[in-house]
């Protein structure tokens, strides 16, 4: 039977519905009390003890000091295995790709590996604008963090004493005329990025290249990936800046929320 003609049919074994029942209200509510528990399972205090009798055999409940029963960790160590195991590539890969097509520019997604940012994936439209950059760049390359506007998206969900670090474990080039130098200018930006909730490349790595990008959090709510759309830093204009951060702001969201559920 294919998976498709499985969901909404009624589940065939009853008790596995209940045991998957009582998981999702303990979840819900935190420690609870038999009584409580059998009233909003809509089950018998009878049939709901033998379930929770189950559940604390195989270590996903537990009775609390109060006699009330709550999950284990093992439910979290559980859930824990099936995140680690998930590609956040290939869930973020659909998004970016509409964001490419509908910006008709070169979205560019990545990670961030210590004081370096790796480009994962790479998005070109369909149908480009004619004056669209056809980016040179590659997937498994990796770029400085303080001269890209992904590594400064990231850097700006930082914490100001782990930006020193990176900073100062970074080889600081000035690879064009408008590239920041100094960690005193990088901070200034930095709080820029924060109060704006995207960063700019502003020909900082490569000279008529312009990008805008945003943080994403990973799988465990930590700041190691970022997304950004490149153009021609002549047709980038603030105004433009401005219409694309609405468009990379609205698929953050998006994102944030299928790697939060």
């Amino acid at each position: 039977m294919e998976e498709g003609s499985i969901k909404g049919t009624k589940n065939p074994v009853q008790s596995a519905e209940r045991i998957f029942r009582v998981l999702e209200v303990l979840a819900e509510t935190g420690p609870i009390g038999i009584i409580d528990l059998s009233n909003r399972l809509e089950l018998h205090k009878s049939t709901v003890h033998r379930l929770l009798l189950s559940l604390i055999c195989m270590d996903y409940v537990k009775q609390d000091d109060t006699g009330k029963y709550c999950l284990t960790f093992k439910i979290v160590k559980l859930s824990e295995k099936v995140k680690a195991k998930t590609d956040i590539v290939s869930m973020v890969h659909p998004l970016i790709a509409e964001l490419a097509n509908k910006c008709r520019e070169t979205v560019h997604f990545v990670r961030r590996e210590g004081t370096e940012v790796f480009y994962l994936d790479k998005v070109e439209p369909v149908d480009p604008r004619e004056s669209a950059i056809r980016m040179a760049s590659q997937v498994g390359v990796a770029r400085p963090m303080y001269c890209s506007a992904v590594g400064k998206a990231i850097l700006a969900e930082m914490k100001d004493e782990d930006i020193k670090y990176i900073w100062k474990n970074s080889i600081i080039e000035k690879k064009t005329e408008h590239t920041i130098t100094t960690f005193e200018k990088i901070m200034i930006e930095i709080n820029e990025i924060r109060r704006n909730a995207y960063a700019l490349d502003n020909e900082e790595n490569e000279l008529g290249v312009r990008c805008i990008a945003v943080c994403v959090r990973d799988l465990h709510g930590l700041p190691n990936n970022a997304f950004s759309i490149s153009a021609p830093a002549v047709l980038m204009t603030d105004d433009r800046v401005k219409q694309l951060s609405v468009d990379i702001l609205k698929t953050k969201d998006t994102i944030q929320r299928i790697l939060e559920q």
